[in-house]
């Protein structure tokens, strides 16, 4: 039977994310987190996860969209000056990246820093992923990948989608669905970097289109395929973004705002799914 990763991403963003982890880790349905290490609720996640020796937690590692760890003086590529953020958009973000006009010195520098920081917290990292997904691309994944391998860090996301977890998800816009399938071509290169790296990853990750709509039908829509198609032992990721979408929330920089709110009750349709086999990064 395959296994499934049950991750949130945003750990750390705000106190009602962080909640939801918590809550959502002791009702035994998600098993893994991904912690931001430069965000407003950074400190209390962590605090967080040093007493929850049940959750696994990795680095979700942002380079778009958020304050970075090292100095922005000396990511002058990677780090809008006039702001000293990273740029805010991901379109931005990879046009720079893709035109050879970040340096890939920088993003390393900086993806190494952020897993140092969550590290010398006591944080015993079991994986990596990035922030909108964005080592999908060679670009980023080449340099954060040596940032992982430097810090011990022995795992990350596989980003890619498989095309029956695709066909799972209800009413998926046509043109996500064509944005999700072009995306997968860059799967294979994807899984030789890693294995050169000497890195290990799932089979793909489950519920990236149905971020923003992912609610209890979808969970169980996505499962249900998993179990019927995957071949034994297949590991795979669901990856979620739980929360309270209180006033905190609406302050931070997301446009995932009541959907954490349906995502938290989503995922309590797990406990229903019998024979589920949960597992976290640090088992595969």
């Amino acid at each position: 039977m395959a296994r499934l990763i049950v991750n949130a991403d945003d750990f750390g963003l705000t106190g009602g994310v962080n909640r939801a982890i918590a809550e959502l880790n002791a009702a035994g349905v998600l098993t893994s987190a991904t912690l931001m290490a430069n965000a407003a609720a950074t400190d209390e996640a962590v605090a967080i996860a040093l007493r929850t020796p049940g959750l696994g937690v990795g680095c979700h590692v942002v380079l778009v969209d958020g304050e970075p760890v090292l100095p922005a003086t000396e990511l002058p590529t990677l780090v809008d000056q006039s702001t000293e953020r990273f740029y805010p958009t991901l379109g931005k973000f990879l046009s720079r990246v893709l035109s050879g006009r970040i340096a890939a010195r920088e993003m390393e520098a900086e993806a190494r820093a952020q897993m140092m920081r969550l590290k010398e917290h006591g944080i015993e990292l079991t994986h990596f992923d990035t922030h909108k997904h964005t080592h999908m691309f060679r670009e980023v994944l080449e340099p954060v990948l040596r940032a992982a391998k430097s810090c011990g860090v022995g795992a990350v996301r596989n980003p890619f989608e498989p095309a029956w977890s695709v066909a799972a998800t209800p009413g998926a816009p046509l043109k996500r669905k064509v944005q999700v399938a072009l995306l997968r071509r860059m799967r294979g290169g994807f899984m030789r970097r890693v294995k050169a790296a000497g890195l290990r990853t799932t089979e793909g990750a489950l519920g990236v289109l149905a971020t923003g709509t992912l609610d209890a039908k979808t969970v169980r829509a996505l499962v249900e395929a998993m179990m019927r198609v995957a071949e034994p032992g297949a590991a795979y990721e669901l990856v979620t973004h739980p929360g309270y979408n209180d006033a905190e929330l609406a302050t931070a920089r997301t446009r995932l705002l009541e959907s954490r709110d349906v995502e938290r009750e989503a995922l309590s349709a797990l406990k229903e799914i019998e024979a589920l086999r949960l597992f976290n990064f640090g088992g595969l």
